[in-house]
């Protein structure tokens, strides 16, 4: 006997549709935006397949500035964060800014930022720009989708003010994690562990050689990130001097492609149910793959003992791009599940 009475209610979650968007396309590639929050991607489907991860814990809603992100704004998709990700205090020995307190997942996530669009030969481009609440800059973001279907993502980042500006910035694109995912990164590149839940990985700052991880006499290969452990999470930076990275979902590949020398790191945060903010909820399964500038999450970590903050003199600029391209490719077996 069934009684539909017990059943546990389906959640209604809002849609870019109920905030206002943006679509952008070239080629076979549309990209979905929304100003009102804080100019987040909702939909990129790029090579055959929606790539994004959606959350179905945390409801698309605008940002209120000082927030925590995890709780309210990690809804899935793909946010910008600057001038930094996890929440600090900026040093004290920083001229002009030391001692200001930084939010969960930095200042723009809770931004509308400004608008324009603008229509050429090559396509339209979308160009956001936030300004800083705490810090005196300007972040502008431009995301153009080519005729091919690439989406190229240039940024430039202004200092008004009168002092050297430190920062960090990554991007903050969340996909599903499954069995078919493959990170696909050179073979002994340094990566480097920031955090780790249910799993041991080694120290904090602990260095290793891209895939490979040794924790605890185990070494674990994150080419196949599903299969690492049946119960884990973790934050891992590496570092790519050839610029480039991809990640496979299946059949389907998507490539990044930067600048070193301007793009200096790449975040990879990998859950399979080892974290959550929520005591009661299901723990999540999704993975980040972030260009980013800087390591590790927290500024004030960057300009401590990582020693890998980046800075910007006062009325001046700095600039760095971002490409995203994907293609079909020949799928390989799924690993058996742990």
């Amino acid at each position: 006997m069934r009684f539909p009475f017990l059943r546990r209610a389906r959640k209604r979650f809002p849609s870019a549709a109920d905030f206002g968007f943006l679509e952008l396309r070239g080629g076979e590639t549309p990209v979905v935006l929304v100003p009102s929050l804080g100019g987040k991607i909702t939909e990129l489907f790029m090579g055959g397949r929606e790539w994004l991860w959606t959350s179905d814990v945390i409801p698309l809603s605008r940002g209120i500035d000082g927030m925590s992100y995890l709780e309210s704004g990690d809804s899935g998709g793909f946010d910008e964060c600057f001038p930094t990700v996890s929440s600090c205090r900026v040093p004290g020995w920083v001229r002009a800014f030391g001692g200001i307190e930084l939010p969960d997942h930095g200042e723009l996530w809770s931004q509308e930022p400004q608008l324009s669009v603008r229509t050429a030969a090559d396509g339209q481009r979308a160009i956001f720009t936030w300004r800083g609440v705490r810090l005196p800059y300007r972040l502008q973001r431009s995301v153009r989708v080519v005729p091919d279907g690439s989406v190229q993502m240039d940024y430039v980042l202004s200092n008004d003010g009168v002092d050297r500006l430190p920062f960090i910035w990554s991007t903050h694109p969340m996909f599903p994690l499954t069995p078919e995912t493959r990170l696909l990164l050179p073979e002994g590149a340094r990566l480097r562990v920031f955090a780790r839940h249910e799993i041991e990985l080694g120290e904090v700052r602990s260095e290793h050689r891209w895939p490979y991880v040794r924790g605890s006499g185990k070494v674990h290969d994150f080419v196949v990130p599903f299969g690492v452990a049946k119960k884990y999470a973790c934050k891992l930076f590496v570092d790519l001097p050839e610029g480039s990275a991809a990640l496979r979902q299946g059949d389907s590949e998507l490539s990044i492609t930067f600048d070193p020398s301007q793009v200096t790191h790449l975040g990879i945060w990998i859950n399979k149910h080892g974290w959550t903010p929520f005591r009661r909820e299901s723990r999540y399964l999704n993975l980040a793959f972030a260009p980013c500038i800087g390591a590790p999450d927290s500024l004030s970590d960057a300009l401590g003992d990582w020693k890998s903050a980046a800075w910007v003199d006062p009325g001046t600029e700095r600039r760095w791009s971002v490409t995203w391209t994907a293609r079909r490719v020949v799928s390989e077996p799924a690993e058996p599940t742990r």
